[in-house]
């Protein structure tokens, strides 16, 4: 991640989400099913990139979340975080999370390290990655619609997707094309919080000591017991917003 501003005009405390960006929140008795339910979760974080900027912060993100998501009774699948996936490793992850989902009531999908924007759609990075072009990205990253898809199929009452991943493009002196720095903004399914690590078009901040302030953030909120979604997601918010200076702001 680089550091990069938010203009002071965009600084605001934590936002609800705008309607064209979200689906409707899950109803007070769907996540209160959710909290007593079978929970579970993936932890993806990539630091060892082979052909782009290693990042030092997302394997101990994940890690972080990891453990956090288990204290809580969270399904970690693999038995914990997994860390700095090829693009073999990350579809069998994605293949077991699969798997684990059949009678969740809650699908957690968490990834820290390097995405792209291109053409609209956001890509996950396997540590493997070597794209040398637009038409690389699609063949050896890890869409984030079919991310999406995958969980909204499985039938869990409530699907959370956390991306610490809103960073610049590493690769866009190789021809690999991106309209917004960071991530661009995606339309939620019914039932689907997408949460990510700071506004559309900002590239979110590496942070020190170990962890992403995001991500710091997201672990200390989360554990705090009674808070419905929105109120875990605007404390989020205001937690990085404070720590960054106004400089990150996470968005729904």
């Amino acid at each position: 991640r680089k550091t990069a501003a938010v203009p002071a005009a965009e600084s605001r405390p934590a936002p609800a989400p705008p309607a064209s960006a979200a689906a409707p929140a899950p109803s007070a008795a769907r996540e209160q099913a959710a909290a007593t339910g079978r929970r579970v979760a993936l932890v993806i974080g990539n630091s060892a990139y082979r052909s782009a900027p290693q990042l030092p912060n997302p394997a101990g993100d994940a890690r972080l979340m990891s453990d956090t998501l288990a204290s809580l009774g969270f399904l970690v699948v693999g038995g914990g975080a997994q860390v700095d996936l090829t693009k073999p490793g990350f579809e069998a992850a994605l293949q077991a999370f699969g798997r684990e989902l059949d009678g969740a009531d809650v699908a957690l999908f968490y990834y820290a390290g390097h995405g792209v924007e291109t053409h609209g759609l956001n890509y996950l990075v396997p540590v493997d990655a070597n794209p040398g072009d637009d038409g690389d990205v699609f063949m050896q990253g890890i869409g984030m619609a079919g991310v999406i898809d995958q969980m909204e199929k499985s039938g869990a009452g409530i699907n959370l997707v956390l991306l610490d991943a809103c960073r610049d493009n590493p690769f866009r002196d190789r021809g690999v094309h991106s309209r917004t720095g960071g991530l661009a903004q995606m339309q939620a399914p019914p039932g689907t919080l997408i949460s990510f690590a700071t506004q559309p078009r900002s590239v979110a901040l590496d942070g020190d000591n170990g962890h992403s302030p995001y991500t710091r953030a997201l672990a200390e909120t989360i554990r705090h017991r009674g808070y419905g979604l929105f109120r875990t997601f605007n404390e989020v918010g205001l937690a990085v917003e404070k720590a960054t200076r106004g400089r990150q702001l996470p968005w729904l």
